[in-house]
């Protein structure tokens, strides 16, 4: 009789243990229903660059190029010395997948030439913000910081040179910082030439610091003229998330005058173009 009186709660515990394992079994379910969701999420999330490498920068410069750019190079008797400024001067860096540098220095009878390229693969480290859209930010930084003169109204700059942009639109991000924070207008005299520079007035609309339209994702050029007469041709231009910026310079001996701006460019551009390519 009295495990009879046990009978009924037996029944109550098997029932409970049922219904413990139906619950179990419906957070399973609810489990595996938010686990697809994380694959729908993540699936959407902002893809990696292009690049996930770079190569050395010190091997990116065939030797006709070096030649044009750095003409002491072949004027150097010493085949040795000669083969070292070819080979350039590897700028060091902690990570050469992220940053890859390049220096080349050769004097000749008439100046000093220098050569400076450097690789940047950029990265984001937000999911919802592309390695691109990251490379953008970084790229428009040093746009700004270039301080490019406006364009002159009407310029025919676009057509004779093939590819500048005769006028400037604002990017995208005009005026916020890649935070998202708004910027103050700068001042009116902030797009005028730094000092030893050469003015608007003195240098044809075509050769002054502008963007380029036929270079990479986006580029710009920056032109420059210190009071020693030695001037500086600024090459950047974005592909992907890489950014390569190649810096020109040449310091005329003596009392010998500036170097040609014309001259420069064309050579710095067509530099540029043979990175651009060589990226793939």
């Amino acid at each position: 009789m009295q495990r009879k009186a046990y009978a009924p709660g037996a029944v109550v515990l098997l029932a409970a243990l049922l219904a413990a394992c139906t619950g179990s079994s419906g957070n399973g379910d609810a489990a595996e229903d938010s686990k697809a969701g994380g694959v729908t999420a993540s699936a959407t999330a902002a893809q990696p660059g292009k690049y996930r490498t770079l190569t050395d920068a010190c091997g990116t410069v065939n030797h006709d190029i070096l030649d044009s750019l750095l003409p002491g190079i072949k004027q150097t008797a010493d085949q040795e010395q000669r083969d070292k400024s070819y080979q350039g001067e590897s700028v060091p860096t902690y990570n050469n997948d992220r940053r890859s540098g390049c220096r080349w220095k050769a004097e000749s009878t008439g100046a000093t030439d220098r050569l400076y390229v450097d690789f940047e693969r950029v990265v984001s480290y937000d999911n919802s913000v592309s390695d691109d859209n990251r490379a953008h930010d970084v790229y428009f930084t040093k746009e700004e910081a270039a301080n490019l003169p406006e364009p002159v109204s009407g310029a025919a700059g676009g057509s004779a040179n093939g590819g500048d942009s005769p006028t400037t639109s604002a990017p995208p991000s005009a005026g916020v910082t890649p935070s998202g924070t708004a910027t103050a207008s700068p001042p009116a005299s902030a797009s005028a030439p730094v000092s030893g520079s050469p003015s608007a007035t003195e240098t044809p609309a075509d050769l002054q610091p502008r963007t380029l339209d036929d270079l990479g994702d986006e580029a710009y050029l920056d032109d420059r003229l210190s009071t020693a007469e030695q001037r500086t041709v600024t090459v950047v231009f974005r592909t992907s998330n890489v950014i390569v910026t190649i810096e020109y310079d040449e310091q005329p001996a003596g009392t010998a005058q500036a170097p040609d701006s014309k001259d420069m460019q064309d050579r710095a551009r067509k530099l540029a173009r043979e990175l651009a390519g060589s990226l793939g």
